[in-house]
């Protein structure tokens, strides 16, 4: 009995001093099961190391992060009047750069959402990652430093989205600017001498370190404008920042390089792409859109890459993660335990016709659950005669792929091919071989769990597909334009037949007038062809009927 207790009480330690999962290149997920539970928690300190890995994430953790905004002089320049020296030379280097009037315009520009009311319920509450309310977008981190307090942009920036109103965490934010945000104070910062700044936003001494700092790390880093409001540049500004570094195991500063950067094919190269839903992490075991990290923890991934996109020292950042390893549990645990919005969070069950999604489940059995996994209902339950009209659509069950598949629909294969424009650089890092990250070009993309798939609009990954009736078209059908307005009002800003952005006639005027909103498909790297093998037949012949269409999107309204 002592043994016993002494064993449990030294796994029990371990299992909190260093929690690990498998994250090898031949991870296996049984059938029928997902990785919520990333570490095989009990329940109390799952939902405890949730929430704090959800305050990590609206903060952004990383205090040695290579970009700071010195948070009070940013707060000071807005109130400054017009004669003020540092307004004006903004002005002078940014030229067409619209400027912004106050804390809030700047947050919503950049496309941040606003945290729930306290009394939002379920995967909608949010807790204040200081403990009170002094930040009202989600995404906006305050580091505290020795120099100071300092604004960068967190996990959430990309990864939460307003839909009608509630914010989600997890979804992918469709109208984010954080790329663009990057491109334009990498035109800017540099140019902005010390004294002007302290000048123009009455900085102390440490803010002015914290400023020289940031500008320092702006000239190692290669941006890229996405080509359009929604799309994500990762994969160019990871690029085209190691151009600017030497080429060793730390990707070490190089006044050289970051004057004279290496050339690079994704200086032109079109590979934008949407940010990825967290809550399909726990039925995966490959990361990215086209699965090209075969191994590693994803968070941490995701942290190098953000920080080589702004401008970190990687021994420092390689330090930061060796010692905090509770931290980013934490958010691992929050990222594979997130859940997706169902239909029924935001509309009445009656819009979902339940004989039809019924005939639809076969047509997706038929022609979608090869690829993309098997979704198991509840209205096939014993007791479903016993379920309210909500419980009856529930999902009970998903079978996906034990280990992640690439497939290749003849979609845009700019993004997957871009991956070999620098996965060697990325593979010789200490910091990935510390982390055991490694990065395989792949040919194709992951055919996604589609959780939520309702909500995640527009479709594919370089977001060129407006709504599932769009996707359901012949290829050469699809709509070549459609704009990406906010979604606020759910009867103009949702198609709930189509599932996703109105296009047509239905677009509200409003949204014409955001001139970056509006998508163009056919280009490199943003073509909509593709993803139509199950149904349309070799011969061009439609495979489904305009009923089986129907039902079809009935039922992918339920996941």
């Amino acid at each position: 009995m002592i043994l016993t207790t002494l064993l449990f009480s030294f796994f029990s330690f371990n299992a909190q001093a260093g929690l690990d999962a498998d994250w090898s290149e031949n991870a296996v997920i049984a059938a029928g099961t997902n990785r919520a539970n990333i570490y095989n928690l009990d329940a109390e300190t799952l939902e405890k190391m949730k929430l704090e890995g959800y305050k990590h994430a609206m903060n952004y953790p990383v205090t040695v992060t290579g970009l700071l905004i010195p948070y009070q002089p940013l707060l000071n320049s807005f109130n400054a009047d017009t004669n003020n020296p540092l307004k004006k030379l903004i002005l002078q280097l940014g030229k067409d750069y619209t400027g912004f009037k106050n804390e809030s315009e700047l947050y919503e520009w950049l496309g941040l959402n606003q945290f729930n009311p306290p009394e939002a319920t379920g995967i909608y509450k949010m807790s204040y990652p200081n403990g009170k309310k002094d930040q009202f977008y989600v995404g906006a981190g305050l580091v505290t430093t020795a120099n100071g307090k300092g604004l960068t942009f967190s996990c959430f920036a990309c990864h939460s989205a307003n839909l009608f109103g509630t914010t989600v965490l997890g979804l992918t934010n469709k109208r984010p600017r954080a790329n663009k945000f990057f491109h334009m104070a990498r035109e800017v910062v540099p140019y902005i001498p010390n004294a002007i700044f302290k000048m123009g936003t009455n900085a102390t001494a440490g803010e002015v370190l914290m400023f020289d700092r940031t500008k320092k790390n702006l000239v190692s880093v290669g941006a890229a404008l996405p080509k359009f409001l929604g799309l994500d540049t990762s994969l160019p500004q990871v690029a085209l920042s190691l151009a600017r570094r030497n080429d060793d195991e730390y990707a070490t500063k190089s006044k050289m390089f970051e004057s004279f950067p290496r050339q690079n094919e994704l200086e032109t190269f079109v590979s934008d792409s949407k940010p990825l839903p967290w809550w399909n992490l726990k039925y995966k075991t490959h990361w990215l859109a086209d699965g090209s990290i075969v191994a590693g923890n994803p968070i941490l991934t995701n942290i190098l890459w953000n920080e080589i996109g702004r401008g970190a020292d990687l021994h420092e950042l390689e330090n930061w993660m060796q010692t905090n390893k509770k931290t980013i549990d934490e958010l691992t645990v929050a990222a594979f335990a997130t859940e997706a919005p169902r239909w029924t969070d935001f509309f009445p069950a009656s819009t979902i016709n339940l004989e039809r999604a019924k005939k639809g489940e076969q047509v997706f059995s038929n022609r979608c659950q090869k690829c993309h996994g098997e979704y198991q209902k509840a209205w096939s339950a014993q007791n479903a005669s016993d379920l309210n009209e909500v419980e009856i659509l529930a999902t009970t069950k998903i079978i996906y792929h034990e280990r992640t598949p690439v497939k290749d629909v003849d979609t845009d294969p700019q993004r997957f091919e871009a991956i070999k424009y620098f996965a060697d650089a990325l593979n010789g890092l200490s910091i990935s071989k510390w982390m055991k990250t490694t990065v395989v070009p792949q040919v194709g993309y992951i055919p996604a769990p589609l959780v939520g798939v309702w909500s995640r609009y527009p479709y594919l990954h370089n977001n060129s597909v407006p709504n599932l009736c769009a996707l359901l078209t012949r290829p050469e059908n699809r709509p070549k334009t459609f704009v990406q307005g906010p979604a606020i009002n759910k009867e103009t800003d949702y198609d709930k037949d189509c599932v996703g952005y109105p296009v047509g006639a239905k677009i509200p005027k409003s949204w014409l007038k955001d001139k970056e909103a509006t998508y163009i498909a056919g280009k490199g790297g943003l073509s909509n062809l593709g993803h139509s093998g199950s149904f349309i037949g070799d011969l061009g012949e439609e495979l489904l009927t305009p009923d089986d269409k129907i039902n079809l999107i009935n039922f992918l309204k339920t996941l």
